[in-house]
């Protein structure tokens, strides 16, 4: 028995460092097709490997919330707080393995941050000098954007701070904009 669950948890950082290098890659292609770090940034918020057909990082969160809902035993949120323990709780230690803690409340509680004592994705990195604006992990925005998206929630993600650029946490910050309403054609209520 022992020797099929280290297997598996071998397997499991087989697949995670294997990921992280060919995201390495990824971003590394992207720096060299593009001018300035901002475009590459926008560009990891949308684009993903070809596995997926829509090649687009918004589009892995869109379908990733359906594997997720699918897996997990998680309902309904009730409201951005719960929402934003699932996402630490359950969804990354899913995804990534990593639990990020919940914290920096607006006074509103429309807005917290996620702070990430660990990013799987920047396992083997440097940034190299001329690459001072460059959000790395920025592929992980446009999956929670387009990830709730799917659940009716417009939300504003982006980095705060990034180790990776010096600072002392890596920090994801969002932002509740609004609740989506569906939109049924006149007729299929």
């Amino acid at each position: 028995m022992s020797r099929q669950s280290n297997r598996t948890t071998d397997s499991k950082k087989m697949n995670s460092e294997l990921f992280t290098l060919t995201y390495g890659a990824l971003v590394t292609q992207l720096c060299k097709d593009y001018e300035n770090d901002e475009e590459v940034n926008k560009q990891l918020d949308k684009i993903l490997f070809s596995l997926f057909p829509s090649s687009r990082g918004y589009n892995i969160g869109v379908r990733l919330i359906e594997d997720f809902l699918a897996r997990s035993s998680v309902g309904r949120c009730h409201d951005f707080r719960e929402t934003a323990d699932v996402i630490a709780k359950v969804a990354f230690k899913m995804y990534l393995g990593i639990t990020p803690s919940v914290t920096n409340w607006s006074p509103a509680g429309d807005e917290f941050s996620l702070i990430l004592e660990s990013n799987p994705l920047v396992d083997f990195v440097e940034l190299p000098d001329n690459h001072s604006t460059l959000v790395y992990s920025n592929l992980l925005c446009g999956v929670l954007r387009g990830a709730l998206e799917m659940v009716q929630m417009a939300v504003d993600v982006r980095f705060a701070q990034d180790t990776l650029r010096g600072d002392n946490v890596t920090e994801i910050r969002m932002k509740f904009i609004k609740r989506i309403e569906e939109n049924l054609p006149v007729g299929d209520e």
